[in-house]
């Protein structure tokens, strides 16, 4: 049984300069070991350099830290600076399943993404591959 509630047809694209899921208050981008290493080797950096510059540790998992304005420390602008090695998390958006539990979650965040009913048309069956961790294809 799928655990996707939203009605469908489900209709996102990411809109051209919006950097909302960028800025997400009191948000955390988790990362993986792997990840860390990934965006470590991107940015020409030792992976304990990029540990110690880039991220910390909530709740025993490894989170990005914030630049001082709550932005993502990596939103240069409207642009990510490493879109081609940014996180599962940052991918998938805004398919995350706690979106998709109940049709109100999804109407909430619908509010904070202005891409959601825009663009291509997904299916239960492409969104459930997107919660295994297929990236969307974004613009940006």
């Amino acid at each position: 049984m799928s655990k996707i509630k939203v009605t469908f047809p489900v209709k996102f694209e990411c809109q051209p300069d919006c950097v909302n899921c960028c800025t997400i208050s009191d948000g955390f981008v988790f990362l993986t070991e792997s990840e860390a290493v990934r965006i470590a080797d991107f940015l020409e950096l030792s992976e304990d350099e990029f540990l110690t510059h880039f991220t910390r540790a909530f709740d025993d998992q490894l989170v990005l830290v914030d630049n001082s304005d709550d932005r993502c420390i990596f939103l240069e602008g409207n642009k990510c600076s490493i879109y081609e090695v940014r996180p599962m998390q940052c991918r998938t958006y805004p398919f995350w399943s706690q979106n998709l539990k109940t049709q109100n979650r999804w109407h909430i965040v619908s509010q904070e993404c202005p891409g959601i009913g825009k663009g291509s048309i997904y299916s239960v069956a492409d969104i459930e591959q997107i919660l295994k961790g297929r990236s969307l294809n974004s613009k940006r």
